[in-house]
């Protein structure tokens, strides 16, 4: 156990850096799992990385608000939004094949991917100024949405919430990373609570790596808000990548889509 132990917390501290900026750090911690814990149910092993995943998004999430304005009132409607989606998607993945699911992804990320690219003001300046009631309606349909997803499948799910308040509400990068935070952290305490009443997570792997992954996410904040938008920028383009590579392995090669 120890020598599965120190390899699954290097592996979240990785995990919580990568968060912290763009989200994705589940392409990182949920592979991790799988490979080196293969004699668990992968209930248990989702169960099990939701902690961590929930110390270090609470965590960036915090570091962010103590240095730049965070939109409290936006956010307390879209967090029970995104916290019932999260549930009905743990739910969810026990009557639907999420396989099915996986090619539309795999379609949207590349072209969130394409365009990120190519619209080079993209996510550097708000471009959108609506009304708060139009504001509210957009993130909880989408934090729901979103939140649905991360009960169901998971891995991206901080990257789609950055999209979210990007593309929809007309953020910037870094308050889009900060809004996602919280979103994050209220879809990972959904799980939690979902699977800690199933009895899948291991608390003894899953504390360790919690406490790794927020150092991770206290190094990744620090970086990302020394930084600026243009930086995260190029990380979200890298994440972005990664997860399509990530979807197109096992649509492709493992045969899941």
């Amino acid at each position: 156990m120890t020598q599965e132990l120190i390899l699954l917390c290097f592996v979240s501290f990785g995990a919580g850096f990568i968060d912290s900026i763009v989200g994705g750090g589940g392409l990182l911690q949920t592979p991790a799992m799988l490979i080196i814990l293969p004699q668990y149910p992968i209930a248990t092993l989702f169960g099990t990385t939701k902690i961590p995943s929930l110390a270090g998004t609470a965590f960036a999430g915090y570091k962010y608000s103590r240095n730049i304005s965070v939109n409290w009132k936006l956010l307390s409607v879209v967090l029970p939004a995104a916290f019932l989606g999260a549930m009905l998607g743990a739910f969810a993945i026990t009557v639907i094949d999420n396989t099915q699911i996986k090619p539309l992804i795999f379609l949207l990320l590349v072209l969130v991917a394409i365009y990120t690219y190519w619209n080079k003001n993209f996510g550097l300046h708000t471009e959108k100024n609506y009304p708060f009631s139009m504001q509210a309606l957009l993130g909880v349909l989408s934090g729901f949405s979103i939140g649905f997803y991360d009960g169901l499948i998971g891995p991206g799910t901080g990257t789609f919430l950055i999209l979210m308040f990007v593309a929809v509400l007309g953020n910037d990068f870094i308050h889009s990373s900060a809004h996602a935070k919280y979103v994050n952290a209220a879809t990972n305490l959904a799980a939690i609570i979902y699977f800690a009443r199933t009895g899948h997570i291991l608390y003894e792997y899953a504390i360790p790596m919690a406490l790794f992954n927020l150092c991770g996410s206290y190094l990744g904040t620090k970086l990302a808000l020394l930084k600026g938008n243009r930086f995260i920028r190029i990380f979200f383009l890298l994440v972005v990548f990664g997860t399509i590579l990530r979807f197109a392995y096992d649509i492709f090669l493992k045969g899941e889509g």
